[in-house]
Order: C-alpha cells, then structure tokens, then sequence
C-alpha cells in the first residue's frame, strides 16, 4: 500500500532517488546531476516543509517539490567532496558544509556564496583525507556550531561559525561519525566513534562515556538520532565494523542509561549507517545500511518493515510529507 509521504536517499555512483509513496515505487533523480554521482549529505529546511537541501561531489542542491525537482545551488569548492550540511533554524539562508578535504564552508545566502571558515583541521589521517562528517547548529542558540571530523575530534564555534576551537575534554577517540543535540534541561550534545557515544552538557566542555560496548551486540557505532519530542529517546546505527556483514539498531528512553536492540524483520546486509527523522511525525524514523537496505517505522522503533527495492552504497536519508 503506497504511504503518504516522501523518501529520498543519496547514494555513491548512483546520485538521488526519490519515493513519493514511501518506499513503494522509486525515480532516479537524473537531472541537474552528474552521471555517477555522490550524494552524502540531505538536509531538510527548517521552516519550509518541502524543500530539502542535497551535498554532492559536484556541488549544493535544493528541491523546493519533495525531491521530485532540482536545481544546482552552487558549490564551496568545485574539488571538494559535500560529506554533511547544516541550515541554521532561527535564519534559513544560513548554511554550513563540511567537506573532505576537511574544510567548513558558510554560505548567508542561501547557498549562492560560500566561505571557508578559520577550522585548524588535519590534511591527513588514518583512513587518508579526514573528511566532516557531521555538522551541526544549535537549535536553541545558534551561535554554537559544531563539525565532527573523521578523523580529526570534534570542533566548536561560539560565535555562529566566525571563530573556532578543537574541544577534546574526555573524547577519547578523535574518529567522529555522528553529532545531534538533544534539546532538555541540559541541553545535551552527543557524539558517536566507531565504539562510543560520548555526551556534554557543558557546550563540550567535558564529555562523558555512554558505555555501549558492555550493551550492544557489535559496538560500531556509526551515527545517532533523537526522537524530535522526546529527547530522552536516542537511537544508534551500528554494524560489525566499517564495511562488514551484519547490523543492528539500538534505542534508549532513558536517555543512556539502558539500550535494547531493535527488532529487525531480516538480518540486515552491512552495519547500520544512518537515520532520518522529522518532526512533522516524530513517530515515523527511516534507517538505511550502508549497502543499500531501508527500514522504516511507524511506532517509533517498535517494529519495522523492510523497504522492497534495494540500492548500492547509500550514504544519506530523509523523509518529507507530502
């Protein structure tokens, strides 16, 4: 039965695809994209219901329909590689990209002009070119902005973006997938590493250790989601490794304390690699593995159903009403 709402997935060497029935039926978004292109970043406008943001190897997008048109914004850089972006809730012409080579751009108009930012980031690393996983506004103040590098540790702004710093106090691994905020009394900033989840309460000041090794099944962690009404309820993307066989979903209410594995209909095919959530139904939350399945829930995690159609190398997911 088709569903009322809208999925879109970047993928590596198969540029976007669209569903407008909620997984039933697809369209590869051909045009304005390249041939074989990488689309790892999607980035859901905060005011404007159906327009969503696309990061590429070959520049910034937007679709103002669901995705079901585009239009090449501009690019950053034309060599670099769009690995995360972030529009600014309070002023939507706002918006950070991070990319590899590791650099972090702003553009204050909408995506039209871009500035590289004052980020001290490594040129090089363990898995060669550090790339910015993860970048982050504040929902609540945005002054503070966040990049997540891998490899390189987490850094932040205090000033929306003009001056920044390396925060370290208590992360012990520099190997950043994943940033969200956790809005609350204290607002939480979380982190995810291929064996942790680190949180702050302090603007990152200090972190604490969420010990998921002694809780999940395989620990690798790749990215993490807070349900949008509950920020006591966070969920984890996880796998057996980078590129392995096996996934798994976890999720805690109690904001950390206890995790339980997800009931999956089938083993997934690789580790879990990312979610999509929206506050038009926070109850609805999208996870995909990294080669090419989608899961999908209408009960906030209680059970799940496999989307039919499969794809190659997914790296990016988001869902939109219709």
């Amino acid at each position: 039965m088709a569903k009322n709402y809208t999925i879109c997935i970047g993928t590596v060497g198969q540029g976007l695809w669209q569903s407008a029935d909620g997984g039933e039926t697809w369209l590869r978004m051909r045009q304005p994209f390249p041939l074989e292109s990488r689309v790892r970043a999607l980035a859901l406008h905060p005011t404007e219901a159906h327009t969503l943001f696309a990061g590429a190897d070959s520049g910034v997008y937007r679709s103002r329909d669901n995705g079901a048109t585009w239009e090449r914004v501009s690019a950053p850089e034309y060599h670099l590689n769009i690995w995360s972006l972030a529009i600014d809730p309070s002023d939507p012409a706002t918006i950070f990209a991070g990319t590899s080579p590791s650099a972090v751009y702003r553009s204050e108009d909408g995506g039209q002009h871009w500035e590289q930012l004052p980020l001290d980031l490594a040129k090089e690393c363990a898995i060669g070119t550090p790339r910015v996983t993860a970048t982050v506004v504040d929902p609540d103040n945005p002054h503070i902005v966040w990049a997540g590098v891998e490899i390189d540790g987490v850094h932040r702004s205090l000033d929306g973006g003009d001056t920044w710093e390396r925060v370290a106090g208590g992360i012990a691994d520099p190997d950043i997938h994943g940033m969200v905020i956790a809005r609350g009394t204290p607002t939480r900033v979380l982190t995810s590493t291929p064996r942790e989840i680190f949180s702050s309460t302090d603007v990152g000041e200090s972190w604490q250790r969420m010990h998921i090794a002694q809780q999940f099944p395989a620990p690798y962690c790749r990215w993490i989601a807070v349900k949008p009404d509950d920020p006591q309820v966070i969920f984890a993307a996880c796998g057996d490794s980078a590129i392995g066989s096996s996934g798994n979903l976890q999720r805690t209410t109690d904001g950390g304390q206890r995790w339980q594995t997800l009931p999956l209909p089938v083993e997934p095919n690789s580790p879990l690699y990312g979610f999509a959530v929206n506050a038009a139904n926070p109850d609805r939350l999208l996870s995909y593995s990294l080669f090419g399945e989608i899961y999908a829930s209408e009960d906030a995690g209680d059970s799940w159903q496999k989307v039919k159609r499969e794809f190659g190398e997914i790296r990016a997911i988001a869902w939109l009403p219709n």
